[in-house]
């Protein structure tokens, strides 16, 4: 007989979505499924597993109580003392300090709105027993109105329609989904594990089930041969989604992957940046039925402001990638190496002229030309990943 697994603390995982920076964290599996994309670099050489529900519901109870005890410290326009909440903390137990910490950071983001529930793909796990976890969290917490999760499109895809409409009414208002690219060509040289079919059922399914859908795009992950069939397929498999929110993230090479390791041997071409804006600008021209918001919401993207609503802000889109594609070479250049030190958001900080110098004298010095500057640039975004 199997031994149960013993109740060892509050648990967190090592990532979220950068649009749940103020959820609260509830871990419901360890690690991920699949863990064979070429290019994540989370959860390498880590086993999956799934925690106990039990142990689920406890971290729920623990941070509900750290957030009660917080509460009572607080005055009525919420303000509480150091001393009062460090008198909590004195009497945490070691075993314990996760949890209230966890509490503690929900509390003080002043919105206590939403839940963000980990680790790679929580669906995974029985309808019944998310269901359970869902139900207690608004038991718990009625105030949340957001609750969301990563899932794999396989998963979904796999799951019968009447268990997603569970845990939509369960109270699973949002789910994220790794499209990455709508092309079967690099869905298999990435080794990703599903297919474009898979992609749109999966996403079909979550809409038809009344939750919003995230889907993340990787502009550059077919490298120099393959980035305009990355572009239209994946406007393809969005248009016959429709999601909710399309969210960019630049292809980057930690060296931990087994992409930067196909790089580093020449198999992979890796796009220039100029490439990848010209792939952006194709994928936004060709998305025909996209009613959502597409987002550029991670310090990988070499644009910073580049949001809008689709169908009305098209042009909006279009015309910053073509500005950028306009300038001369060197201020591409200059532009590429002052956001990867971080000096430049946009394209607009370039008017900046103390951060435009700064670039300027780091262009000088390291002698970056339109010829090296990837290449460097490559270094500098390993830093975020």
């Amino acid at each position: 007989m199997k031994n149960k697994e013993e109740y060892l603390g509050f648990e967190q995982g090592p990532i979220r979505p950068p649009s749940e920076a103020y959820s609260l964290l509830i871990r419901i599996t360890r690690n991920c499924p699949w863990n064979r994309c070429t290019f994540c670099p989370v959860y390498k050489d880590t086993r999956f597993s799934l925690r106990p529900i039990e142990h689920v519901i406890e971290d729920i109870d623990r941070v509900n109580n750290y957030i009660k005890a917080i509460g009572e410290t607080t005055d009525e326009d919420g303000n509480s003392s150091r001393a009062a909440v460090a008198g909590i903390l004195s009497e945490v137990e070691p075993f314990d300090d996760q949890a209230y910490y966890a509490a503690l950071q929900w509390y003080f983001s002043g919105r206590m709105k939403s839940v963000f529930l980990q680790d790679a793909n929580s669906p995974v796990i029985k309808t019944n027993d998310l269901v359970r976890i869902l139900e207690h969290l608004r038991k718990r917490f009625p105030g949340i109105e957001r609750v969301t999760s990563y899932a794999r499109s396989q998963t979904v895809a796999r799951k019968k329609d009447e268990d997603i409409k569970a845990l939509a009414d369960a109270g699973l208002n949002r789910i994220h989904i790794g499209m990455e690219s709508g092309s079967d060509t690099i869905l298999k040289m990435t080794d990703k594990g599903t297919t474009k079919e898979h992609h749109i059922r999966a996403g079909l399914k979550v809409k038809n089930a009344g939750m919003e859908l995230s889907e993340y795009y990787i502009p550059g992950l077919g490298g120099e041969k393959l980035w305009r069939e990355n572009a239209i397929e994946t406007a393809d498999a969005m248009n016959r989604i429709d999601p909710d929110f399309i969210r960019l993230r630049t292809l980057a090479l930690p060296e931990s992957t087994p992409l930067f390791h196909e790089y580093n041997k020449g198999n992979f071409d890796k796009c220039r940046e100029v490439t990848i804006v010209k792939e952006m600008l194709l994928f936004i021209e060709s998305l025909d039925r996209i009613t959502g918001i597409i987002k550029s919401d991670h310090i990988l993207n070499l644009f910073e402001d580049f949001e809008g609503k689709m169908p009305e802000d098209r042009e909006k889109l279009t015309g910053m990638l073509k500005d950028f594609l306009d300038m001369p070479t060197e201020q591409q250049t200059l532009y590429q190496l002052g956001r990867r030190l971080g000096y430049f958001r946009t394209i607009s900080d370039m008017d900046n002229t103390n951060r435009l110098k700064r670039t300027e004298s780091y262009y000088l010095k390291y002698n970056i030309t339109p010829d090296n500057v990837d290449e460097l640039t490559t270094e500098l975004m390993k830093r975020f990943t």
